[in-house]
């Protein structure tokens, strides 16, 4: 029984978290059992999920099937390109460079400020009423 070579790798972004499966394919992208098109519909979104197969010009080589959870579309998309990324450094380390030149293997660390104590928001105060 021939075994297809999978890769398997986890991006991370805000509250986002992309589990993605790399095979051997025709470039078809699956995200959360829907259609890439149908899940990303801004082009946007579509080519940050896109851009580290463009990076290393293997666009159609691979099948992506993505778990993608937490956030929003925005942070989902970081997630999964970071993702991808991580799984093409798998498929062959020799990429790295041109991955790591585009900033495609570093984690965004920007997170959401928490809420303080003793006032509305991260920032915001309570409104001063001098009188």
């Amino acid at each position: 029984m021939a075994q297809t070579q999978e890769f398997i790798a986890t991006g991370r972004r805000k509250t986002s978290v992309a589990r993605i499966r790399m095979v051997p394919g025709s470039g078809k992208i699956e995200i959360n059992g829907r259609s890439f098109e149908d899940y990303f519909p801004t082009s946007a979104l579509q080519s940050a999920v896109l851009q580290p197969l463009q990076a290393a010009k293997v666009i159609n080589a691979y099948d992506l099937s993505i778990n993608a959870s937490g956030g929003g579309p925005t942070g989902q998309a970081g997630a999964a390109r970071l993702a991808v990324a991580r799984a093409l450094l798998q498929v062959d380390a020799n990429l790295r460079a041109p991955l790591k030149a585009d900033g495609l293997l570093r984690r965004d660390p920007r997170m959401k400020e928490r809420k303080k104590s003793g006032q509305p928001g991260a920032r915001k105060r309570f409104q001063f009423s001098k009188r």
